[in-house]
């Protein structure tokens, strides 16, 4: 029987991806103590980067918001693979970090990195509440508009 965190996916009708390799001498989670760290996830889906080019130019908030939303998307398949399979060892979402690509004078950053936390918080309710930094820069690999890395709490 699905838990909670399983639920409120499949009622958003979610379905958790593959997850990708790192394209790097990196891991793409790493368990330290009672914290779970993800390595920065982009916007791709299949395979693929859905989105390329920079806020602000390229693309709307609503549109980089939909890119964030699917970087959160992508670290929860990372979180349930290094759960073996269990998100309902999640105790807390404890931090996003969101870097944006952006022209120059963008200045909405938090309104894209919306599309990551309230994710968070229609996942996990109250729990997936956590602590922020939403960064521009003047690129990011492949030139994807988004990527966001996380902290959770496991138990």
């Amino acid at each position: 029987m699905a838990g909670t965190f399983e639920r409120n996916l499949a009622r958003l009708g979610i379905s958790l991806p593959a997850t990708a390799s790192p394209s790097a001498n990196y891991v793409p989670a790493r368990k330290v103590g009672s914290q779970l760290y993800i390595s920065g996830q982009v916007p791709s889906e299949g395979g693929k980067d859905k989105y390329t080019g920079k806020l602000g130019s390229d693309f709307s908030v609503e549109e980089g918001q939909a890119a964030a939303r699917l970087c959160a998307i992508n670290i929860l398949a990372q979180v349930k693979r290094a759960l073996d399979g269990n998100l309902e060892r999640v105790v807390g979402v404890v931090r996003l970090g969101g870097f944006i690509n952006a022209v120059p004078d963008f200045k909405d950053h938090p309104k894209v990195l919306n599309g990551a936390s309230d994710l968070m918080v229609e996942v996990f309710g109250e729990a997936g509440r956590h602590a922020r930094a939403a960064v521009g820069c003047s690129s990011l690999p492949r030139n994807v508009p988004v990527e966001v890395d996380a902290i959770f709490e496991i138990g």
